[in-house]
């Protein structure tokens, strides 16, 4: 039965009563619910699409800018690509019950260590209706209810997403209210998410470093810390013509809205002549815009000069920096300082300046010749993410099921006491 609640606290406790039900609900049921997730999705997609048109309508209108747009917009494909993302997460094994430990003491009392869900996953976020979806099903599949701020510029997608999941629930008699979303009461709902301590158990943010910030700052809730993409690719000296080029090419321009593309390229100075005339002519007729220092500028008239904040900026746009570094080690020493700990690639073919790019780089992802683009929770195998985790207790990188679980010690004795 769903309860219409007059206050966020009451929409909280609802939450929390429909997260035990969740919590003891077996593999093979949560599956089903998923599946009838997807099927409500697909079904309900043209109401979607129209409802995103509505938040697209107001976001020009308040020129929020093209990168939130393309975050923002769904068609009918996407909205596909949401439902088989549900499935694929319903096919995934339950982290549920998993031993991590087990122990006999000497005494003969057995221990076990087990994974549980967490109980209430929040998540606040902005313009990506996305999220909406993919943290509902992975909340549920790991056994969790789950309560939603996804911001007033898809406040319209939002609340036909939550209403299409919440009534697959009710049709498969489970608690809708599994799946709540605290929107409709505007920034109040976000305060009162931030500070609902003993209701909700863990808080995610998704979304710009201001209000990731925000979260991290004023919330009483225990909060995993996703972080901005500055993201780097390192070109070393050895590094090949065309792996350069691709690579940079797939990381910039394939979705340069998202977090995991890349928004500095640094190049070997040895590198420099046979890797910068290429690379820059392609991204220009691919209608990036190079923010360069004066090596690069030299290889390309088109290239505008780079600033100070240039090399901290998270563009989310068809804009990249381009410096020139000495070696290897100011190539390290310039990610030290401006990286947001998120992604970095290197693309060399020297095994032992892989190895060392691996080893010294303080970052969740670390890739060696491959682009940045593949830190994501589907390519992963995780059928979709929670966010990308940059902090480094309990989850860091791309957060799937496990992420989603605490855990709990099991102990089963015959009458053991305590000496």
């Amino acid at each position: 039965m769903t309860v219409i609640a007059a206050s966020v606290d009451e929409r909280l406790r609802l939450v929390k009563d429909a997260a035990r039900e969740i919590g003891l609900l077996d593999s093979g049921r949560k599956s089903v619910l998923l599946h009838a997730i997807a099927d409500a999705l697909e079904a309900s997609s043209t109401e979607i699409v129209a409802a995103n048109a509505l938040d697209l309508e107001r976001g020009r209108h308040d020129a929020i800018g093209e990168a939130l747009l393309d975050r923002l917009r769904l068609d009918e494909k996407r909205v596909s690509a949401l439902a088989a993302a549900v499935r694929d997460v319903a096919g995934l094994p339950d982290p549920v019950g998993r031993v991590l430990d087990s122990r006999t003491l000497p005494n003969g009392l057995s221990l076990e260590k087990v994974a549980v869900p967490f109980g209430v996953v929040g998540s606040i976020y902005e313009a990506r209706p996305n999220v909406t979806v993919d943290i509902a099903s992975l909340a549920l599949r790991s056994g969790n209810a789950v309560v939603l701020r996804g911001g007033s510029a898809a406040q319209s997608t939002n609340a036909r997403l939550v209403q299409v999941m919440r009534d697959a629930l009710a049709s498969q008699r489970v608690s809708p209210e599994a799946i709540q979303s605290v929107d409709d009461f505007g920034r109040d709902g976000a305060k009162a998410l931030m500070n609902a301590r003993g209701l909700v158990d863990v808080l995610v943010p998704r979304g710009s470093a201001g209000l990731i910030e925000t979260v991290v700052t004023e919330s009483t809730v225990p909060v995993i810390e996703t972080g901005a993409g500055v993201v780097h690719i390192y070109l070393d000296a050895t590094a090949r013509v065309d792996w350069a080029h691709d690579i940079v090419l797939n990381a910039k321009t394939q979705r340069p809205s998202v977090c995991n593309a890349v928004e500095t390229v640094l190049v070997h100075r040895t590198a420099a002549d046979r890797l910068l005339p290429e690379l820059l002519t392609s991204l220009d007729l691919a209608g990036v815009t190079v923010h360069g220092d004066d090596e690069t500028r030299a290889h390309d008239s088109r290239v505008v000069p780079a600033t100070d904040d240039d090399w901290s900026r998270e563009y989310g746009t068809l804009d990249l920096a381009v410096r020139v570094v000495d070696d290897l080690d100011h190539a390290l020493a310039h990610i030290r300082r401006y990286s947001t700990h998120h992604t970095e690639s290197i693309i060399t073919d020297d095994p032992e300046a892989a190895d060392r790019f691996l080893a010294e780089v303080d970052s969740a992802v670390v890739l060696v010749n491959a682009s940045t683009r593949f830190t994501d929770g589907g390519e992963f195998g995780f059928g979709a993410e929670v966010g990308i985790s940059t902090q480094k207790l309990h989850a860091r990188g791309p957060m799937g099921l496990a992420e989603l679980t605490s855990t709990k010690w099991l102990g089963r004795g015959d009458g053991q006491v305590r000496a």
